[in-house]
């Protein structure tokens, strides 16, 4: 086993996973702006916990001899649906802090994350599975790519002159486009799993700029 690839993105990860838990877990404590303090931190706690399914069986299959596969296809199943009720709970934020009280774009928001978490759920996924079907990796990111595509643009538009989530779009955006060549070519190319990196990356800046709005 090649140590020097493994320990350094392990660390990573779990270095992550405790500042986004932790975070989380703060943020739900602070009183100023007791709501949005609260849709901050519960998006944090469920995208940290989310996260913890499917990056804790990747480090202990990197460290041990054991059978993973089914425990990291398992986690990115959970992994998925968490990211998506992430996206939601960042539309709940962004209403509250900016007072959007449009009923088609929140309707929006939800039908695409149902329909997300439907096809997710799906068989033909093949979660278990040493080859997932490519085509089910595309169909249900579908709609999660379109939620991300509203989310940027309605972030970009509302916190334009909110100087602490100002920049919140391009982290979205960001992460979006590291993800996206990993769901189509990491089966083919295995090292562009290594954007997952960055894209964790553009979440941690995410998780600090609803730190620095809430002070």
């Amino acid at each position: 086993m090649k140590l020097m690839p493994a320990l350094p993105e392990s660390i990573f990860d779990i270095g992550y996973l405790a500042f986004a838990i932790i975070s989380g877990v703060l943020m739900l404590k602070n009183e100023k702006g007791r709501r949005l303090a609260t849709l901050f931190g519960a998006m944090t706690l469920v995208l940290g916990c989310g996260d913890a399914f499917h990056l804790i069986p990747r480090v202990l299959n990197y460290f041990t001899n054991l059978n993973m596969t089914a425990a990291l296809g398992i986690g990115k199943l959970v992994t998925s649906v968490t990211m998506t009720v992430f996206y939601v709970l960042l539309e709940y934020a962004r209403r509250e802090r900016y007072g959007d009280a449009r009923k088609g774009v929140l309707l929006a928001t939800w039908i695409l994350a149902a329909v997300r978490i439907v096809l997710c759920c799906l068989p033909q996924n093949a979660w278990v599975s040493e080859n997932p079907p490519l085509l089910w990796g595309i169909l249900r990111n579908i709609p999660f790519v379109i939620m991300g595509v509203m989310c940027v643009i309605l972030w970009a538009i509302s916190a334009k002159e909110d100087k602490p989530l100002c920049f919140l779009w391009m982290y979205v955006l960001l992460s979006f486009a590291f993800y996206i060549p990993v769901v189509l070519f990491a089966q083919s190319v295995p090292i562009i799993g290594m954007l997952m990196l960055p894209k964790t990356v553009m979440y941690i800046l995410m998780i600090v700029s609803f730190t620095k709005s809430l002070k």
